[in-house]
C-alpha cells in the first residue's frame, strides 16, 4: 500500500488516512492508496464500517496542479478518479468521509463517492476548478446537483466559491456536523450506521430549468470571456438531462475541452506564479525578519489612506501624518468612509470598524514616530518634497526601522541619499485603491538590506498582498512599462483613433477597463506632473505623446473635472465627447500627423507588444527576476485579464517571431532579448531560469 495512505482499524471501522502534506493533494498513488485499503477493510470480517479522513491541517484540498500540465504536455495519462468513486458507492460496507480544513475540487468529488459525508463545524467544501480554467473532471457536476439541488450545484461549480460546514450541511452536502474530536465523531457516526450502506442518490429535488439561463448571463458578466464558467453550467445542465454514465461523460468532454484549451494553460501560470514571486534568490528562511508592530504613514491622502488601512487591518497601529487639519480631517473623513461602507455591505460589522479607526492616531507633526518598526511616505511624486521628508524622518526613526516610500516612479536610490542609512531604504509602492489592490511592487535600491527585502516580502503577506521584488529604475516594473503602453494608446488617438474605439478594443479583449478611461479615473493630472519631473530625459527628435498634456491644460483632467478623454456625469459615467477627436485632429494637423482609419487588430498589438517588448528590455537588465514576476505584477495590479497569463505569457503565446516581426513593422526598436529568444526559438521563461 502506497506510504501517502495509512491504514488502520479503531473499534470496529476501518480507518485511511490519506498522508499527503501539506494539503493531501490527490497525486498519483493517492487515489490508488485509497482504493487498496478500501478493499482491504471491505475484504476484513472485523470491519463493520469505513472511514476515509485526512491527515494534518486539512482532507484533501484538490488535485495537484502540476498533474494537469504534464497530461497536456503528453507526459502523463493523469489518474481517472472513477474507479476508486464507483468502488466507494458499491462497497457493502457504510463508507463515512470525514471533513476537516478543506475538500475542495477532486477532494470534494471523492468525499462526494462516500455514502455519508460528516465535518468538523469550521470545515469549507467546496467545487474552485475555474479559478485555473477547468470545471470538475470527476463527476463533481453530476453527483453535486443530487446532493446540494441544482441551483446551488451550478453555483459552486461555475463560480468556484467554497461553502461553510454549516451551510454544506443546510443543503444536504454533509449528512451531520461534528463536535468535539471529528475521529472519534465520525467513527461513532458511522458504526450507528453499519446495517447497509446509504443508496446513491439519483434523484433531483424540484428546479427550474431557467436558472441556467439566469446563471450563464451572471457569469458572462462577473467572468467576462471565460469557457470554464459557461462549461461547468453546461455539465450541471446535462446532469438534469442525461442519465447519470451518459452525464459522466459529458463532464469529461466538456473538462477536456478546457483542459487542452489556451484559458487552462494561463490561469495555471498565474495559479503558480503568485508562488513562485515569493522566492527571492538570496533571501532564505534564515535571512533575519524584522519585527513590525508598530506604523506610520505620512500623507493622509488617497494613497496614504489606503495605506494606512492595510496596516491597521492586519492589526497593526499606525500614527498618520498631515501637514494641515483640513488635510488630515479630509483623509480620515474617506478612511471611515470606505469602513462605514464595508459595514453597510455586510462585510464586517461596526465593532470591527471601531477597532480598526482606533489603531489610527491622526496627527500633523513627528510625535511617537520614534517608536515605529516602519514608516511609509506616501505624498505627491515630486523627488525634492521626497528627500525632505526622508532627510527628516532619518534624525527621527530608531535604528532598525524600515524607512519606505510609495513613490510609482522615482529613484530609490536617490531618495535613499538624504539618510544616513540606505540599508533601510526600500521602495513599497502600492496600487490604488491601495486597501484593495493585491499587488504591492516592492522595489530594491542599491544599498537595501537584504532583512529589510525579507520584511517587507513577509510584511506584503501579512496585509494580504502579492509582494513582487523589482530593481530600481524610472517606473519599475509595473509603471515603467504601462508608460508604453499609454503612449500607443495616445498615439492611436493622435493618429485617428477616437478614444472609445481604443478603449472598446482592449476592454473586449479583457483589460479591466481601456487605458484611456483609466487616465481619467487617475488624473490625468497625475501622468502631467511625472512627465514635467522627466521632460529633461526626453531623447531629442524622438515623438512624445502630446493628447494627454494638451487635455490638463484645457483643465481637463478625468474625472475629478468631469472631463478628460470623456465627459463624466454627477455619477462619474462617461460619454464619448466629440471635442476630443476634434481636439485630437487640431493637434494631428500641428504635428504634421496624419489621420487615418485604424483597426481593431492594430488597436490590440500597439498597445499590448508595447508591454512584451518593454517587459523583455526589463527581464533582460535585471529589474524583474522572472518573467513571471512580470505576468503577475500585471495580473494583480493592471487589471490584465488572467485568463491570458500576463503580458510576456501572452506575446509566448503568439510565438516570438510573430512578436517580433510585429514591433520591427511599427519601427520600434525591439529589445535584445526578444530578438535573440525569437530568432533561438527560446522562452522568456527558460532565459529567466537560466
Amino acid at each position: 500500500m502506497s506510504e501517502l495512505i495509512l491504514s488502520s482499524k479503531q473499534a470496529g471501522a476501518g480507518v485511511i488516512t490519506v498522508n499527503n502534506p501539506p494539503v493531501n493533494a490527490l497525486s498519483p498513488g493517492v487515489p490508488e492508496g485509497i482504493q487498496a485499503a478500501l478493499e482491504a477493510h471491505i475484504a476484513d470480517p472485523e470491519v463493520k464500517a469505513i472511514l476515509l479522513i485526512g491527515g494534518g491541517r486539512t482532507f484533501i484540498a484538490g488535485a495537484d496542479i502540476k498533474e494537469f500540465g504534464k497530461v497536456v504536455a503528453g507526459q502523463s495519462k493523469g489518474h481517472n478518479l472513477l474507479p476508486l468513486m464507483l468502488a466507494m458507492e458499491d462497497s457493502p460496507k457504510p463508507v463515512v468521509v470525514a471533513i476537516h480544513g478543506t475538500a475542495l475540487g477532486g477532494g470534494l468529488e471523492v468525499a462526494m463517492g462516500g455514502h455519508y459525508r460528516v465535518a468538523a463545524a469550521g470545515a469549507q467544501v467546496g467545487q474552485p476548478e475555474v479559478k485555473i480554467g477547468l470545471i470538475p473532471g470527476a463527476g463533481g457536476t453530476q453527483r453535486l446537483p443530487r446532493l446540494a439541488g441544482v441551483e446551488l450545484a451550478a453555483r459552486m461549480c461555475a463560480f468556484g466559491e467554497p461553502i461553510s460546514a454549516a451551510k454544506a450541511h443546510e443543503a444536504g452536502i454533509v449528512d451531520a456536523l461534528i463536535e468535539g474530536d471529528l475521529l472519534s465523531g465520525a467513527i461513532d457516526f458511522a458504526l450507528a450506521r453499519t446495517e447497509r450502506p446509504k443508496p446513491r442518490e439519483r434523484v433531483f429535488r424540484g428546479f427550474d430549468p431557467a436558472i441556467f439561463d439566469t446563471l450563464r448571463a451572471e457569469a458572462r458578466k462577473s467572468h467576462r470571456n471565460q469557457t470554464a464558467p459557461l462549461a461547468a453550467i453546461d455539465a450541471v445542465e446535462a446532469a438534469t438531462q442525461l442519465p447519470f454514465a451518459e452525464g459522466c461523460a459529458r463532464e469529461r468532454e466538456l473538462f477536456n475541452g478546457c483542459l487542452y484549451g489556451p484559458q487552462s494553460k494561463a490561469l495555471i501560470h498565474a495559479f503558480f506564479g503568485e508562488r513562485e514571486v515569493a522566492k527571492v534568490p538570496g533571501i532564505g528562511k534564515d535571512t533575519p525578519v524584522r519585527p513590525i508592530q508598530r506604523a506610520a504613514v505620512i500623507g493622509a491622502g488617497t494613497m496614504g489612506g489606503g495605506i494606512t488601512m492595510n496596516f491597521v487591518n492586519a492589526g497593526i497601529p499606525v500614527r498618520l501624518r498631515e501637514t494641515t487639519q483640513e488635510a488630515l480631517d479630509r483623509g480620515m473623513a474617506t478612511i471611515r468612509r470606505n469602513y462605514a461602507n464595508s459595514v453597510a455591505k455586510g462585510r464586517f460589522p461596526q465593532a470591527v470598524m471601531d477597532e480598526r479607526l482606533a489603531r489610527i492616531t491622526p496627527q500633523l507633526d513627528y510625535e511617537g514616530f520614534e517608536a515605529a518598526d516602519i514608516i511609509t511616505e506616501a505624498v505627491y511624486e515630486g523627488m525634492a518634497l521626497k528627500k525632505e521628508i526622508f532627510a527628516e524622518i532619518d534624525k527621527i526613526a530608531k535604528p532598525g526601522a524600515i524607512l519606505a516610500t510609495n513613490t510609482s516612479t522615482l529613484s530609490i536610490d536617490e531618495i535613499a541619499s538624504a539618510t544616513k542609512r540606505p540599508a533601510d531604504v526600500i521602495g513599497t509602492h502600492y496600487f490604488s485603491p491601495a486597501n484593495v489592490m493585491r499587488l504591492l511592487e516592492i522595489v530594491r535600491g542599491a544599498a537595501t538590506g537584504a532583512d529589510v527585502i525579507a520584511t517587507c516580502m513577509n510584511l506584503a503577506k501579512s496585509l494580504k498582498k502579492v509582494g513582487v521584488l523589482v530593481g530600481n529604475c524610472r517606473g519599475f516594473v509595473g509603471n515603467r512599462m504601462i508608460h508604453c503602453y499609454l503612449r500607443e494608446a495616445q498615439f492611436l488617438v493622435e493618429e485617428g483613433a477616437a478614444p472609445e474605439q481604443v478603449d472598446a478594443a482592449l476592454y473586449e479583449w479583457g483589460m479591466a477597463m481601456g487605458p484611456l478611461a483609466m487616465g481619467d479615473l487617475a488624473g490625468l493630472d497625475v501622468g502631467w506632473r511625472i512627465r514635467k519631473e522627466f521632460k529633461h530625459l526626453e531623447k531629442p527628435g524622438e515623438r512624445v505623446p502630446l493628447i494627454s498634456d494638451e487635455l490638463c491644460e484645457r483643465g481637463r483632467f478625468g474625472q475629478k473635472t468631469s472631463a478628460g478623454y470623456y465627459k463624466y456625469d454627477e455619477n462619474r459615467k462617461p460619454t464619448p465627447d466629440p471635442e476630443v477627436v476634434a481636439i485630437a485632429r487640431d493637434l494631428a494637423r500641428r504635428q504634421g500627423i496624419e489621420q487615418r482609419e485604424i483597426s481593431k487588430e492594430e488597436i490590440l498589438d500597439r498597445t499590448l507588444l508595447a508591454l512584451a517588448n518593454e517587459g523583455a528590455s526589463i527581464l533582460d537588465e535585471g529589474i524583474a527576476l522572472r518573467a513571471v514576476d512580470i505576468d503577475v505584477i500585471y495580473l494583480t495590479g493592471y487589471g490584465f485579464p488572467a485568463y491570458r497569463g500576463g503580458p510576456m505569457f501572452y506575446a509566448e503565446s503568439l510565438g516570438l517571431a510573430h512578436v517580433l516581426q510585429r514591433v520591427e513593422a511599427f519601427g520600434w526598436e525591439a529589445a535584445p532579448l526578444l530578438v535573440k529568444l525569437a530568432l533561438e526559438g527560446g522562452s522568456f521563461y527558460r532565459a529567466a531560469a537560466g
